[in-house]
């Protein structure tokens, strides 16, 4: 499989460029590789497509920080494993829209006829349902070794009377007068390419070529009721907090027989008892009492996989950090494992007995219990600095 080229070079557009510099750097791009400038040019077609699928991307916030941050795989993980590349027609038409009205001269597209086939093909029956959004909580344990969920989703579903027809029988359904069941009406349009034949669809049976002449009693002619559906959701190990994960086609049902709208799963982040994240790697904030930190402990500490076992050296000092290697967190993309950081933090009393107080005033003048902070002595900034160099 060819290696897919950076977005970024394919639009020939600078990483910091904003959203406005892309569009027009995708219209120029669209308007070179146009495939009626490029008729039966295979190379101009891929690259035409090429140019589609990186706008689709990076005018979309959402996808573009995904692909800023993880690349093409950062992509495809937002869509459910799913390559942005290989657009529809209708994936198109939905997210480059005001691109094409702009260069179509009022509502119109000069690339449908490509899309279409030169108009042989009938237009998508009915009308795309809409996207469904949904937030799932998930435990750091759930996100550190991933996790299947059934979730049950209050959706539209296909009318099982009608089968998504939206008619009471099929004697009630008829050819639409207008395009004559093709889906689709040719316009000719004057664009700033010249005169421009495209096809769009119908405006009487909005490209289902059919038309309906009695309802279906139970959806009233729509083809989708409200219902309810259980999901399997896979989710993958390392899924970080407002991910959104998308599954193509489990969305609402559409409107008379139209495709079916998205899911868009955003994760959510359950807080733990005693572990934070940051990035890939977990922390911990253990304390220890100063009896411990001076002469040295074994104690139990907890992580994502279970309590562990640590050796507190004796002398050790308060915002000391101990590293669990490979205790973490896996990336989303299989980069590796984060770790477990462990932060000391030396316990010091609030309320003292008689008898320790005594014991600690005899303690404060000893030579070795007064502070000798050295050069070695980095503050808890510094050393957290030191570690992600």
């Amino acid at each position: 499989m060819a290696k897919k080229r950076d977005y970024y070079e394919v639009l020939g557009v600078d990483r910091n460029g904003d959203a406005e510099t892309i569009k027009k750097a995708y219209r120029k791009q669209a308007l070179k590789y146009h495939p009626d400038r490029n008729p039966d040019n295979k190379e101009a077609e891929d690259r035409f497509k090429e140019a589609a699928e990186a706008y689709e991307v990076l005018s979309d916030e959402q996808k573009k920080a995904a692909y800023d941050r993880y690349g093409h795989a950062g992509v495809e993980q937002m869509t459910g494993g799913r390559p942005s590349g290989g657009m529809s027609y209708e994936d198109i038409m939905s997210h480059f829209g005001d691109i094409f009205g702009e260069m179509g001269g009022g509502g119109g597209n000069p690339f449908e006829s490509f899309f279409r086939g030169g108009g042989s093909q009938r237009a998508e029956r009915g009308q795309r349902g809409a996207n469904i959004r949904i937030k799932v909580p998930l435990t750091l344990e759930e996100i550190a070794t991933g996790v299947s969920k059934k979730v049950k989703v209050k959706k539209q579903v296909t009318c099982d009377t009608c089968k998504g027809s939206g008619a009471r029988d099929n004697n009630s359904i008829a050819t639409c007068t207008t395009c004559r069941g093709q889906g689709y009406v040719r316009q000719v349009r004057n664009t700033f390419m010249g005169q421009m034949q495209t096809t769009v669809a119908c405006p009487s049976c909005h490209g289902s070529g059919q038309t309906i002449t009695a309802q279906c009693g139970k959806c009233r002619g729509e083809g989708a009721v409200q219902g309810e559906e259980t999901i399997n959701l896979d989710i993958p190990a390392g899924v970080e907090e407002g991910m959104q994960l998308s599954l193509r086609g489990n969305g609402n049902a559409g409107r008379r027989g139209g495709p079916a709208g998205d899911l868009l799963v955003t994760i959510e982040e359950k807080p733990h008892e005693f572990l934070h994240r940051d990035g890939m790697n977990v922390v911990f904030e253990l304390y220890v009492n100063f009896a411990d930190a001076a002469l040295g402990a074994s104690m139990d500490v907890p992580t994502i996989d279970g309590a562990v076992k640590i050796k507190i050296p004796a002398g050790t000092q308060a915002g000391k950090i101990f590293r669990l290697k490979d205790k973490g967190l896996p990336s989303v993309q299989n980069y590796g494992r984060g770790d477990q950081l462990i932060h000391v933090n030396v316990w010091t009393p609030k309320h003292l007995s008689d008898e320790e107080r005594r014991v600690l005033e005899q303690m404060r003048g000893m030579k070795n219990f007064q502070p000798q902070p050295g050069k070695s002595e980095r503050s808890f900034f510094d050393k957290m600095r030191e570690m992600f160099k």
